[in-house]
């Protein structure tokens, strides 16, 4: 009899060590990935001016050109300032660019195409890198408190492509309050954070006068620029009354990259 249940013992622990290899199997088979993709090295841009891309997301297709690291790394992991992200300095220099486009099904979530650009990154940069959590001053981006002033954005086939993105200027036919924390923090200089807790995309038209005049060209596909400075009220006054929303200067602990590795240049395509 004790034979017996020692086997049943056995087998169950090898039936539960079957079951444990085959659900590692599947969230590994599981992880998603582009259908194609290219990344390729970039020449630097020319002048002085500071370029801000956020990347370009239409029907499946992900394009960065003439990105950073840090640019693309923002992207994937949904960080929003460089203080967010630990590293050596030519992730950030203007002399390593990269050019990459990769796409996937239509309809596919932007939670999934991050995933995707991790991997990608992973694959063809030979990314390393780790997670901490670090105590850092940031503005919330937050409801106001008549509410938020938001037009819902028309549908993707609708959405005109002539967008205006540039300190001072922030005109999109099609934003989600994640992109508007991003932009923000990049012209301000200062980590943003959404915690509006507000879901989907709107159409954006928010104009203020920066604390000084250096332009800063937009590079994120379909965006242009516009580098004349407008007269206006301030950042903090146009968000309450043009969108309904505000910033609030808090601290806690965000969430910190810390690259371990990664080559300047990618691998074959």
């Amino acid at each position: 009899m004790a034979r017996i249940l020692h086997k049943v013992v056995a087998t169950g622990k090898l039936l539960l060590v079957m079951v444990g290899l085959s659900t590692v199997c599947a969230q590994t088979a599981a992880t998603p990935e582009f259908e194609v993709a290219t990344v390729k090295s970039s020449p630097p841009p020319a002048g002085d001016l500071i370029y801000i891309n956020l990347g370009s997301v239409r029907n499946g297709k992900v394009a960065f050109a003439n990105a950073s690291l840090s640019d693309c790394l923002k992207f994937a992991y949904g960080i929003v300032a460089d203080e967010q992200i630990s590293g050596p300095d030519w992730i950030r220099s203007k002399a390593v660019r990269f050019d990459i486009v990769a796409q996937t099904a239509p309809g596919t979530t932007r939670d999934q195409l991050q995933l995707m650009l991790q991997a990608l990154l992973a694959d063809r940069l030979k990314l390393v890198l780790h997670h901490e959590r670090k105590e850092l001053s940031f503005l919330a981006l937050i409801p106001g408190k008549n509410g938020p002033k938001l037009r819902e954005a028309p549908p993707v086939s609708a959405a005109s492509g002539n967008n205006i993105v540039s300190r001072g200027h922030i005109f999109s036919h099609r934003l989600s309050m994640n992109s508007l924390a991003t932009l923000l923090s990049r012209f301000e200089r200062e980590i943003v954070v959404d915690q509006t807790g507000i879901n989907g995309f709107f159409d954006v038209k928010l104009e203020w006068t920066p604390d000084d005049s250096r332009p800063v060209t937009a590079n994120a596909g379909a965006v242009s620029a516009a580098t004349d400075p407008v007269s206006g009220p301030s950042l903090f006054t146009a968000l309450r009354e043009q969108l309904g929303l505000r910033l609030e200067s808090r601290k806690g602990p965000l969430d910190v990259l810390v690259i371990d590795h990664a080559e300047k240049v990618p691998t074959d395509n």
